[in-house]
């Protein structure tokens, strides 16, 4: 199976768009909701949680894994590819999604002026501007924590009032910070539930703003991998099958994952006793 991680429900997001593109294989989701968020955590904790997250999906037989999490993407993703996999096992592969988010922005963009929108834990690693700056060091970024965006979905109030008030307040300070803007990257996987809402504000503003939602890009990103790597690819079984695990009670996660994927999920409860 090919395991996705995230530390809580937005990492569903990327799942459903890579399910989308990739039907024919077989998934196991894993979610630390009893852990989450992972955004105020210290990079230590963070990498900690995370390695052991992975570690579980590789005892459960899958050979890649998604960091379906821009938190554990950023403070861990480097980490456990260059000392956890070489101890554990070389032939295993941990990818995460801020590289394929961003790989198109020097093409999509024509002012050279990009926004990123994120909780406050990515906004403050830097990952996005470290990484983008590797690929074209001449985009001017500028980074908007919305820390309000994910409790906002988690709770299923996205279509919400409170949620128009909030996605206008964000908007504004980063469009105040840049007016040049022409691109938004929407750097958490919980944000493309807010993706109607973000457009109309754009349009009442009258900007021409292309907004960047990750999952579409990933499975995009994932699939070519998938080409470019047939010693990973044909360790992938494909069955086009998909099951949830989390470390929140089942009951509440398979309510909340409804939400996100428009189906019925039945997950089952993991307990971690003790830390690796």
């Amino acid at each position: 199976m090919i395991g996705v991680f995230d530390s809580g429900l937005g990492g569903l997001s990327i799942l459903k768009a890579i399910r989308k593109q990739l039907p024919q294989y077989d998934y196991l989701y894993f979610g630390d909701n009893a852990r989450a968020p992972y955004g105020t955590r210290s990079p230590e904790l963070v990498y900690r949680y995370t390695w052991q997250c992975v570690h579980y999906l590789f005892e459960k037989g899958c050979h890649l894994v998604i960091l379906a999490c821009n938190t554990a993407s950023a403070k861990a993703l480097r980490d456990i590819q260059q000392n956890e996999l070489l101890q554990y096992d070389p032939k295993r592969r941990v990818l995460g999604v801020i590289r394929p988010t961003i790989e198109q922005l020097p093409q999509i963009s024509h002012t050279g002026h990009i926004g990123i929108l994120a909780t406050e834990g990515t906004v403050r690693s830097n990952a996005f501007p470290i990484e983008i700056h590797k690929l074209a060091p001449e985009l001017k970024i500028t980074q908007q924590a919305c820390p309000m965006w994910v409790p906002l979905v988690e709770n299923n109030e996205h279509n919400s009032k409170g949620a128009d008030f909030f996605v206008k307040k964000y908007l504004q300070e980063i469009l105040v910070s840049d007016p040049d803007i022409d691109t938004l990257v929407l750097g958490c996987t919980h944000y493309p539930f807010l993706y109607d809402k973000i457009k109309n504000e754009i349009q009442n503003r009258q900007k021409n703003i292309t907004v960047i939602k990750q999952g579409e890009m990933v499975a995009l990103s994932l699939q070519d991998y998938l080409h470019r790597h047939p010693e990973i690819e044909t360790t992938c079984t494909k069955n086009a099958t998909c099951t949830y695990f989390t470390t929140e009670t089942a009951k509440s996660f398979n309510e909340k994952a409804k939400t996100f994927m428009n189906e019925q999920i039945y997950a089952e409860n993991v307990e971690f006793w003790h830390d690796l």
